[in-house]
């Protein structure tokens, strides 16, 4: 089947790209080593159940909800439409 520039399974490239790209920013974002007592953010403490219901913990509660909504309104880089803004 012709399809111009792009070979057959560019399409299913271009979405296992995407997903890898999205599980290398989830794992780089993974909290490491001994929990923190005190938010590297704010300083306010970190209650203790939360250290231990997240190990590696860095932020408080507020903190956290804060880069959370904030990585949320990341969707991430969209390829597909990337290609064919380029291809109009």
């Amino acid at each position: 089947m012709a399809s111009g520039w792009a070979n057959d399974d560019a399409v299913n490239e271009q979405i296992n790209s995407t997903i890898e790209d999205a599980v290398a920013r989830v794992r780089g974002e993974l909290s490491k080593g001994e929990s923190l007592t005190e938010c590297e953010e704010c300083g306010d403490p970190i209650p203790e159940a939360r250290q231990k219901a997240v190990p590696g913990v860095r932020l408080c509660l507020a903190c956290q909800q804060k880069k959370d909504s904030h990585n949320a309104s990341y969707a991430g880089y969209n390829r597909r439409g990337s290609k064919d803004s380029q291809l109009r």
